[in-house]
C-alpha cells in the first residue's frame, strides 16, 4: 500500500509540474475520499496543497468530519460558506422558469443538488487560480463506472488520483494514510440533502459494484441495474462530446 500511494503522490507531482501547476487543492467534504486526496496531496506538496470546505445550508463549524480531516493531514484550509450564492442563484432561476410556467418540480430536488455541486466547482477553481493550484478530484472507480457525479460538478476537475481504485482500496488507502474511523466508518453519502445516501440513491451497494469491478458475478438484479447506470451515464465520461469528423465524399 505504501508503494501505491508513493506511486500516486509522484504522479500528482508530476502532473502539477507538466501544467507548470505550483500546488494542488481538493473540496473536502467530510468523506472518505476526499478524506484520501486530502492526505495524498499534503504528501506530494508539503507547503503549497490546500483543502476547501464549502458548505451550504450549514457553517464551516457544522462539519466536524471536514475539519478533522484537514486537522489530521495537518492540510492548510480554508472555509467559504455558499448557502447565500446558492439560494439567490436557485431562486433566480425557480423564479423565472415559473414565470415561463415551465418549473418542473419533479426533479427540483435533483436539480438543486446539482447546482450545489456546480457552484462548488466553479469556487474551487477561483480559489486555484489565486494559488495557482490544480483542482485535485474525488472520484473513485465505482463512481466513474456508474457515473455517479455531477457533470461539470465533482466531476469537473483537473487531476483523478483515485479513479482506478474500487471503494473497498479506498478504505484500505485511508487507513494506512491514518483517516480516522469515523470517517472511513461513515455511511458514503454526496450529502445532496439531509439523509441522502450514495447506495440508496444508485439502487446497488458498493460492495457489489467492486466485486462487478474484480470480474466476479453479483445478483443478475444487481448486474442489471449497473450496466444500465453504466450505460446511461457513458456521457458523463466523454466530456464533451462532438460528432466525428465530416469528411466530403
Amino acid at each position: 500500500m505504501e508503494k501505491r500511494i508513493e506511486y500516486l503522490v509522484t504522479w500528482l507531482q508530476d502532473k502539477v509540474k507538466e501544467a507548470g501547476a505550483n500546488g494542488a487543492l481538493v473540496g473536502v467534504s467530510g468523506g472518505i475520499d476526499s478524506a484520501v486526496v486530502s492526505y495524498l496531496i499534503k504528501r506530494a506538496f508539503p507547503d503549497h496543497s490546500l483543502g476547501v470546505l464549502l458548505p451550504i445550508n450549514k457553517g464551516v463549524e457544522d462539519q466536524p468530519d471536514a475539519l478533522a480531516t484537514v486537522e489530521n493531514a495537518d492540510l492548510d484550509y480554508i472555509g467559504i460558506e455558499l448557502t447565500e450564492s446558492y439560494k439567490a442563484t436557485y431562486s433566480s432561476i425557480e423564479e423565472e422558469l415559473k414565470n415561463k410556467g415551465e418549473w418542473n418540480e419533479e426533479n427540483a430536488q435533483l436539480r438543486g443538488a446539482n447546482l450545489q455541486a456546480r457552484l462548488r466547482m466553479s469556487t474551487l477553481y477561483a480559489v486555484a487560480q489565486n494559488y495557482g493550484y490544480l483542482v485535485v478530484g474525488t472520484d473513485n472507480a465505482a463512481e466513474d463506472y456508474t457515473g455517479y457525479f455531477t457533470k461539470y460538478g465533482d466531476g469537473g476537475v483537473d487531476l483523478v488520483p483515485l479513479i482506478h481504485l474500487r471503494k473497498e482500496e479506498v478504505r484500505e488507502m485511508a487507513s494506512h494514510l491514518g483517516v480516522t474511523d469515523e470517517v472511513i466508518n461513515k455511511k458514503p453519502s454526496a450529502e445532496l440533502w439531509d439523509g441522502q445516501s450514495d447506495e440508496e440513491e444508485m439502487g446497488i451497494t458498493y460492495e457489489a459494484i467492486d466485486a462487478y469491478l474484480r470480474g466476479e458475478s453479483i445478483d443478475p438484479e444487481d448486474e442489471k441495474v449497473l450496466r444500465n447506470l453504466h450505460t446511461t451515464s457513458e456521457h458523463k465520461r466523454q466530456i464533451p462530446a462532438g460528432p466525428p469528423k465530416y469528411r466530403e465524399e
